[in-house]
C-alpha cells in the first residue's frame, strides 16, 4: 500500500527532548479580577507530530495449528487539533512489522510482513497545559501484507498470501508535557484484523484472526 510511503515522507520525526521543565507562567494585570497566561502555552496550537517505535503482537492461535509472532517497527503520526481537546490523527508504521509464522509440532514455517496506516478521531482529556493528558481514539485502518514466505512443503509449492486487512482501530494513550512544545507519548492500539488467506492467488474463504495490539512510545512536538 503506497499510502505508507506518503506518510513517511510527509511526517517529521520529533526525536529530541527540550531540556527545560514544563511550566505555565501567570501574570496579573492591574485589574485583580482578570489574569493572562504567557505566550509559552500549549493551548491553541493546532498541529502535532510524533516519532516513536511500537511493538505489535497478534492474537494467539489466529488459525488452527498456527501462531504468529510479533515484532517492533518505527512509527510516525501527524495530528490536527480542532481545539485543545479534539484532534484528527494520521498514524502509520514508517517501516514494516516482521512476523514469524509457526506451526504446532513443526516450528517456524514462514514469515510475513505488514505495514498499517490509520486515521482516527481523538479526544484528549483535561487542559492543554496539564502535565499528563490521557486520550482515547477510534478510527479506520488498512494494513498491507507483503513478502509472504511459507515453506513449500506446507503448501505444495503454491504461493501463500494475505488480503489487505482493514477495519476499526481503537487507541488509548497518555501524553506527558515536557514544555509547551515537546511531549512524550505512550499508547496502545487495537486493530480488528481478519485478512483472507489466499493460496495460488485464489481466495480460500478462511480468515486469519490476527487482531493485533500495538504498544508504542514516542516523542512529539506541537506547533
Amino acid at each position: 500500500m503506497r499510502a505508507i510511503s506518503i506518510l513517511s515522507l510527509a511526517a517529521v520525526s520529533a526525536l529530541a527532548i527540550a531540556p527545560s521543565a514544563f511550566a505555565q507562567d501567570t501574570t496579573y494585570t492591574g485589574d485583580t479580577s482578570s489574569t493572562s497566561t504567557s505566550a509559552d502555552s500549549a493551548s491553541g496550537k493546532h498541529w502535532a507530530v510524533v516519532g516513536g517505535v511500537a511493538l505489535i503482537k497478534p492474537k494467539n492461535d489466529p488459525a488452527p495449528g498456527l501462531d504468529v509472532d510479533g515484532g517492533p517497527a518505527p512509527t510516525l503520526s501527524a495530528s490536527y487539533y480542532i481545539n485543545d481537546n479534539w484532534a484528527v490523527e494520521l498514524w502509520g508504521a514508517a517501516d514494516k512489522f516482521n512476523h514469524r509464522v509457526n506451526a504446532d509440532g513443526v516450528g517456524k514455517v514462514g514469515t510475513v510482513e505488514q505495514q498499517p496506516i490509520a486515521i482516527s478521531g481523538q479526544y484528549h482529556f483535561g487542559q492543554a497545559d496539564n502535565v499528563f493528558r490521557p486520550f482515547v481514539g477510534v478510527g479506520y485502518y488498512e494494513s498491507n501484507f507483503s513478502n509472504e514466505k511459507i515453506d513449500a512443503a506446507s503448501t505444495t509449492g503454491q504461493h501463500v498470501g494475505l488480503d489487505t486487512a482493514k477495519g476499526v482501530i481503537g487507541t488509548v494513550g497518555v501524553d506527558m508535557n515536557i514544555n509547551s512544545t515537546w511531549f512524550a507519548r505512550a499508547d496502545a492500539r487495537y486493530m480488528r484484523s481478519r485478512p483472507e488467506l489466499r493460496v495460488g492467488g485464489q481466495g480460500t474463504g478462511s480468515e486469519l484472526e490476527l487482531d493485533p495490539w500495538t504498544v508504542g512510545f514516542g516523542v512529539g512536538a506541537r506547533f
